[in-house]
């Protein structure tokens, strides 16, 4: 993992290695948005679904290699591994964060 990563980015990193689903869920703000593979999913009831359609269901583990900031926004992109067809494949997360929490997370190819 990158050393430096925020808190709650890499609590959140840290759980998804874990396929932690309350985890994960508690790196968010309660109202978070996350827009990944063309859906968006607001707030946590919907987040954990997210969680656990997209990730858990998958086993997709983030591995974080590389970040910057852009634009006010914390850059974390790195291989993805897990039981989907073509992996591991390379994404990028741009995370917003909101004092603790992360407040919002596009995640794209």
């Amino acid at each position: 993992m990158i050393a430096d990563l925020a808190k709650p980015i890499a609590n959140y990193v840290e759980a998804n290695s874990r396929l932690d689903v309350d985890g994960m869920l508690h790196a968010f703000s309660p109202d978070a948005v996350v827009q990944d593979d063309g859906g968006r999913h607001q707030g946590h009831p919907e987040l954990r679904r997210w969680i656990e359609e997209s990730i858990v269901a998958s086993k997709a583990v983030f591995t974080p290699d590389a970040m910057r900031h852009e634009d006010g926004q914390v850059v974390v992109e790195g291989l993805t591994f897990g039981a989907f067809k073509g992996s591991p494949l390379r994404f990028t997360l741009r995370f917003t964060l909101e004092g603790d929490a992360i407040r919002a997370l596009e995640i794209s190819l």
